[in-house]
């Protein structure tokens, strides 16, 4: 078992495709078989697979969640760090904080249209930690 921590640069609120960076940092750890298990360190940004072609995909995402948890609702009582604070709490619980990609002849074995993302949820994030662990 392998395992290292990837500092992910601030990202904007969005939804990025961050696959190329997973793949850079952690290529030659890579075994012929195994899994990838990756673990978010936050509880306002969440992990996800999904679309890596067509850049639509990540607005209608993001205009989406904005639909489904609004900002300031009154019912919120944790908002000490701003109206964006209790809604990204909500996002990420519900998207998730990890993820397990299988590894097949040395390589992140993803459908061909299918790409790691982080889903940041803060307006004005800071970088973010990512515990990659590999299991051969």
């Amino acid at each position: 078992m392998k395992q290292k921590t990837i500092i992910l640069p601030a990202y904007k609120r969005g939804y990025h495709l961050i696959t190329n960076i997973i793949e850079k940092e952690i290529g030659e750890m890579l075994p012929q078989t195994g899994l990838l298990h990756l673990f978010i360190k936050h509880t306002s940004a969440s992990i996800m697979i999904n679309e890596n072609f067509d850049p639509s995909v990540r607005v209608d995402l993001e205009s989406a969640f904005n639909d489904i948890v609004k900002e300031d609702m009154p019912y919120y009582t944790h908002t000490i760090e701003g109206s964006d604070d209790m809604p990204a709490h909500i996002k990420a619980a519900m998207i998730g904080t990890d993820l397990t990609i299988p590894i097949t002849n040395g390589r992140l074995n993803l459908g061909q249209w299918q790409g790691v993302y982080i889903c940041e949820f803060r307006n004005n994030a800071g970088n973010r930690k990512i515990v990659a662990t590999i299991i051969d």
